[in-house]
């Protein structure tokens, strides 16, 4: 393996999303009691480790292949790599998107690659994938 990266879900994402449902077990717990507020607050518990499990995004490059999630492509259909910065990777991600896109992107990383397809049978243009490496990810991708 080339390349290995993993991007988690910052904990303000999580903070929120606990305390969204924390503010459900409150309102369960006024109208149901505390029996049914613990068991509520068990399973929002359960809930947001599961939610921060699920949100994380694996990106491996090996010696073949580009592997994103579930998604994979051989490198050798692999085009021009261009690195974008904030403002580059939220026009992208925004107003200059191409609905035919593979989108690999989480909206609390704020930088990104943008990788050229050369497929023929591929009808996707492009993917674009945010990453907090994307120098590396380029380096390792080009080579």
């Amino acid at each position: 393996m080339q390349f290995r990266e993993v991007m988690r879900p910052p904990l303000w994402v999580l903070a929120f999303t606990y305390f969204m449902f924390l503010s459900l077990v409150v309102a369960i717990w006024a109208a149901l009691g505390n029996r049914s507020a613990l068991a509520a607050l068990i399973l929002t518990t359960a809930l947001t480790i599961v939610i921060s499990i699920q949100a994380r995004s694996h990106i491996f490059i090996t010696d073949t292949e580009l592997v994103i999630d579930k998604a994979h492509i051989d490198k050798k259909y692999c085009g021009e790599v261009t690195v974008l910065d904030r403002d580059a990777m939220r026009l992208s991600r925004t107003r200059d998107a191409d609905p035919a896109a593979f989108l690999a992107i989480k909206f609390w990383v704020s930088t990104g690659v943008k990788i050229a397809i050369n497929d023929d049978r591929d009808p996707t243009p492009y993917w674009l994938v945010s990453s907090k490496k994307a120098e590396e990810l380029k380096r390792t991708l080009c080579k």
